[in-house]
């Protein structure tokens, strides 16, 4: 059998110098592109993605989940760059459903940090975060990747899917700042953090980011469609799915409809049952949220649900949605 023989001491301390030196390589590489950003009712972090002046942040930074998308002139956001400078930082769209935000400064040849594929990192590699945490500008933490593909629930009340766990400390001010690899990559945009838990932090996922940001930039807000009811999840009881010939175990309580909506127009009433949207099976709230994408909007859907015990089919056609 073979024999574990300890390692020696220089190369233990090999191993320090070269994790030190990454860190240290990585904090180098994207600490002159994360700044200080100053929104209506608090601060934060976040990180230049482009050479000319483009920001990534959250959008619980610059406003509240249920403020509108745009901020006016009085409410404008104060961007502080690493040199100390402060500039106007113009919002050019939020998504509070992502939690994610993008700002545009004036400048050129500002540095900028690239966005990494998040699909590529695995449990257990070196993360970082850099940020501004109780005003103590760009400090440094790090870890590793905790866990992927976490489920966290967003201000607004809807899920985000795929964010990452990380055990790199975070603290207030720390929101909207970047979580980097060792390579220099950002995979995350830091969020949130679990009290009184340690070491539970999470990151939005830089693939997330990406998409979103580019929707943000091309149209300045995320297109998703509703139907405008309140729900909540229900179980249904087996001699039910039984005599309907369902196998479902739960599905969506109505319980309340919005007026004029398209849950109203399609004559849904409080007390149904959602079980399925466009021929998928809907056992939960966060199922119907995940279905009401863009491509939904404006086209007429089949709708299963349950109506006093007898299972029925309605035609819906989802609006756009104008939570942003």
């Amino acid at each position: 059998m073979p024999v574990n023989r300890p390692l020696p001491a220089d190369s233990d301390a090999a191993l320090l110098d070269a994790y030190s030196n990454a860190v240290i390589g990585a904090v180098e590489q994207v600490g002159p592109a994360v700044v200080r950003v100053e929104g209506r009712h608090g601060g934060g972090s976040g990180v230049v993605f482009t050479p000319d002046g483009f920001i990534l942040t959250n959008s619980h930074v610059v406003g509240p989940a249920e403020s509108g998308a745009r901020l006016s002139t009085s409410d404008a956001v104060s961007v502080t760059l690493p040199d100390g400078r402060s500039l106007r930082g113009d919002l050019i769209g939020r998504d509070v459903d992502t939690d994610l935000a993008v700002l545009r400064i004036d400048g050129s040849r500002l540095p900028w940090a690239r966005l990494g594929d998040s699909k590529a990192i695995r449990v257990g590699q070196v993360a970082i975060a850099i940020g501004n945490p109780y005003g103590f500008d760009h400090s440094v933490t790090s870890g590793v990747v905790s866990a992927l593909g976490r489920s966290l629930r967003a201000r607004s009340g809807r899920l985000m899917d795929d964010v990452i766990q990380t055990d790199a400390a975070l603290n207030p001010g720390n929101s909207g700042g970047p979580l980097v690899t060792s390579a220099g990559d950002v995979i995350g945009i830091n969020t949130a953090m679990i009290r009184p838990a340690q070491g539970i932090c999470f990151a939005i996922a830089s693939n997330t980011v990406r998409f979103v940001a580019s929707r943000l930039m091309r149209d300045g807000r995320i297109r998703r469609s509703y139907i405008g009811i309140a729900g909540q999840q229900t179980a249904i009881p087996r001699s039910l799915a039984r005599a309907n010939r369902m196998a479902v175990t739960s599905g969506v309580l109505v319980a309340s409809i919005e007026e004029d909506s398209p849950a109203a127009r399609a004559g849904l009433r409080r007390g149904d049952v959602i079980l399925g949207f466009g021929g998928t099976g809907v056992s939960g709230i966060d199922d119907l949220h995940r279905l009401l994408t863009e491509e939904r909007v404006g086209t007429p859907v089949p709708l299963m649900m349950l109506r006093q015990g007898e299972r029925r089919q309605v035609t819906i056609v989802p609006a756009e949605s104008q939570r942003n």
